[in-house]
């Protein structure tokens, strides 16, 4: 939103800010993947069964999902510096509790814990960056830090995990969180700006109830089809998430001050912006879940080599997110989103023609380059949706934006998971002399044949993991044409919808009679080029 004065120009004591809030957002992100390589020793250990193992695995992210927009609302409200640093106290305390687990339920109920942590941490710290840099150009580096932090977690959860499982117990892939949320809680104080919604009112603890009513349910659903699960409880719960989100609006639309400030959406930069990430993040979340396999299952990599080989496309997504910002300050931010999509589509097209056995090099470059664009949409969809919004609803648009992220988390493993996981069933060739028990437990993952070929003798079990990778490339490259034909999809939306923003540095927003009325009587705010103000030297 656009100001009388000048924008203000972020001394040190800001970039040194953003940095005390991008190593907390970097470890949020990094717990979601960090268990991934830890599963096998927690089930011995703590003698997890199978469906205690996926709550241990999904519960954080559940989480973080179903409180993310009552988190940055309360923001809002009492202070997105206090309500970030008391997160992070109670990050660590759960991080120590989730280490000294004994039980498969007391995990289960630490992770829960950190993921309603984790969800103080990602929208206030994001509404923080916005606040404190008020100049254009500044705030599109910042978010472009912020979000490498934010999406390279991910990626840097199997190094991070593999590299602490070589050398020690599994809790301590917990326990890296004390020292940074530690630095957090005192340096935080110190070095981050209060800021709030001076005339916030209360918050409606229904719509809280309500909007993990709406996530939830729908979050479990698909994870459950993706497992081929097709029971009525499942589609009872999907249902029940679409009706709790239909009253959930209509509550919205009726509070003076809801959870979930609707007229958000009325802006056409936020609504597209949103669409973008969310739809880019699902199609990227679902690609490097089936690279990370790949990796362990088709080259036969160990778990600390896998995840050092994700380094590779955190690096790019960095760079994407870094060069991004410095594009758009030339042309709309809008044509630099759609041209990393196209970038994307591009790096995917390559891992359409991996090989059945030897297509790591390819594999490698093609998840490399696809990850330029996602840092790319990614940082400058953020800073075009938090832009959109007014200052004293930046908590609310950043747990939106951050909530679109989750989501798009969740529906990649749902959705393209599914794809590759179904194309590998169909594809599988099931050697003669293999039992139909066998068969049939290989035909459901390429984990569960290399159990079985471990049991075969000799040359069957060379036969069965030979057509089990084999079936997987195939998966994993008929995936990635559907990412293609996504990405491509998104490109034209991006191009269509958010071209005609101004470079970052040249925009104000300004609230005209002229600007047209939404379908409620409120202003839809519209965007114009003015020259940037003369920044002054030192």
């Amino acid at each position: 939103m656009g100001t009388d004065a000048p924008a203000t120009r972020a001394s040190r004591r800001e970039w040194i800010g953003l940095a005390v809030l991008a190593l907390p957002t970097l470890l949020v992100s990094v717990d979601i993947s960090v268990l991934f390589l830890a599963l096998p020793h927690l089930a011995a250990d703590l003698g997890a069964s199978n469906t205690q193992l996926l709550w241990i695995t999904d519960i954080y992210a559940f989480m973080i999902a179903g409180f993310l927009v009552a988190m940055g609302t309360l923001g809002d409200r009492i202070g997105r510096r206090r309500i970030l640093v008391i997160g992070g106290a109670v990050f660590g305390l759960a991080s120590v509790l989730a280490a000294y687990s004994t039980t498969p339920e007391m995990l289960i109920g630490a992770r829960a814990l950190l993921g309603v942590a984790g969800a103080t941490l990602a929208p206030s710290a994001l509404a923080l960056v916005t606040t404190m840099f008020t100049d254009p150009k500044q705030r599109g580096l910042a978010i472009g830090v912020f979000m490498s932090c934010f999406m390279g977690g991910g990626a840097l959860g199997p190094v991070v995990g593999g590299f602490m499982l070589e050398y020690f117990w599994w809790g301590s892939v917990f326990l890296l969180a004390v020292p940074i949320m530690l630095l957090l809680v005192v340096a935080g104080p110190l070095l981050l700006p209060e800021s709030r919604n001076p005339d916030a009112g209360s918050i409606d603890l229904l719509s809280v109830v309500m909007a993990l009513g709406s996530i939830l349910p729908v979050i479990y659903s698909l994870k459950e089809l993706a497992t081929g699960n097709t029971s009525p409880l499942v589609f009872a719960s999907l249902l029940l998430g679409a009706v709790v989100t239909t009253l959930f609006i209509r509550r919205q639309r009726k509070l003076e001050t809801p959870l979930v400030d609707l007229t958000l959406f009325t802006n056409t930069i936020f609504r597209s912006a949103l669409l973008v990430m969310l739809l880019g993040s699902i199609v990227m979340s679902g690609m490097m879940m089936l690279f990370a396999m790949y990796l362990q299952m088709v080259v036969g990599l160990s778990p600390l080599q896998a995840g050092l080989w994700t380094v590779i496309p955190a690096v790019a997504t960095v760079v994407g997110a870094m060069l991004a910002p410095a594009a758009a300050q030339r042309v709309s931010p809008g044509i630099v989103i759609a041209g990393g999509l196209l970038v994307s589509a591009c790096g995917f097209l390559l891992m359409t023609q991996i090989g059945p056995l030897g297509g790591l090099a390819v594999t490698l470059a093609g998840i490399a380059v696809g990850s330029i664009g996602a840092g790319a949409f990614a940082s400058l969809g953020t800073d075009l949706a938090l832009g959109a919004a007014p200052p004293d609803r930046a908590g609310s648009a950043a747990s939106l934006s951050e909530t679109g992220g989750e989501l798009g988390v969740a529906l990649g493993i749902a959705t393209l998971g599914t794809l590759g996981a179904a194309i590998y069933s169909s594809q599988l060739v099931i050697p003669a002399g293999v039992s139909s028990e066998a068969g049939e437990a290989s035909r459901e993952s390429i984990a569960n044949a290399t159990v079985e070929a471990a049991a075969l003798p000799g040359q069957l079990a060379v036969d069965l993991m030979e057509n089990a990778r084999e079936a997987f490339s195939t998966g994993l490259g008929v995936t990635a044409a559907t990412a293609v034909v996504l990405y491509l999809l998104l490109a034209v939306l991006a191009f269509v919808t958010l071209r005609r923003t101004p470079p970052t540095g040249s925009v104000v927003v300004e609230e005209t009679p002229e600007a047209g009325s939404t379908e409620d009587g409120a202003e839809e705010p519209t965007l114009s080029a003015e020259p940037e103000p003369e920044q002054s030297k030192g």
